[in-house]
């Protein structure tokens, strides 16, 4: 390639600018001036008369290049993310589903327990069926099991001494068990009688 030729120019640059022109020279092992022109080339596009250089040609294609891989990364991160998004609260809520459909369960298990049935025709007299042992908890559940709604429930908790929560939650209970509030791991507990 024959050597093109070259007029001095005297530029004022803002002192930021040239150090940051000259680290990137070194960085590049390359010129200044030869950074300067390939900023040109990709400013100006070709010009008539002048040859472009191969690593300004380079240079050129590697900005295409990376900033097309950085649209393409873009885009395909806010796919995943979106879909990720999309399916945690698709979880969440059937999650919540669940919870609510046990509550309701133990619920109507704690209703069927505490009926007595009329005796059949065999003595059966010493059996006594196994009564289940509550587990604590959370505020969504025990407010299901109380037929309440949990803002409901919490509002009471905070208004009322422990022992008036107690008496209140027995009342509604359908075993009528109090349920008391422990913070240590944020689950209503059954008092036991």
């Amino acid at each position: 390639m024959a050597a093109m030729e070259r007029e001095s120019i005297n530029f004022k640059l803002p002192k930021t600018l040239t150090k940051a022109l000259r680290t990137a020279a070194r960085e590049r092992h390359t010129t200044a001036t030869d950074l300067v022109i390939q900023g040109l080339y990709h400013v100006l596009g070709p010009i008539s008369g002048t040859e472009v250089s191969i690593e300004t040609r380079l240079h050129n294609l590697e900005a295409q290049l990376t900033a097309l891989a950085n649209r393409q990364e873009d885009s395909i991160e806010s796919g995943v993310e979106d879909s990720s998004k999309q399916r945690l609260s698709l979880l969440e809520q059937k999650t919540e589903a669940i919870a609510q459909r046990l509550a309701k369960i133990e619920g109507a298990i704690s209703v069927l327990s505490g009926r007595s049935y009329p005796s059949s025709k065999r003595k059966s007299n010493n059996y006594h069926p196994p009564q289940l042992e509550l587990q604590p908890l959370p505020a969504q559940n025990l407010a299901s099991r109380l037929g309440l709604t949990a803002s409901y429930l919490v509002d009471h908790f905070e208004k009322l001494s422990t022992k008036d929560f107690i008496s209140w939650t027995r009342n509604r209970d359908p075993r009528s068990i109090g349920w008391e509030f422990h913070p240590e791991d944020g689950l209503y507990h059954p008092v036991q009688q």
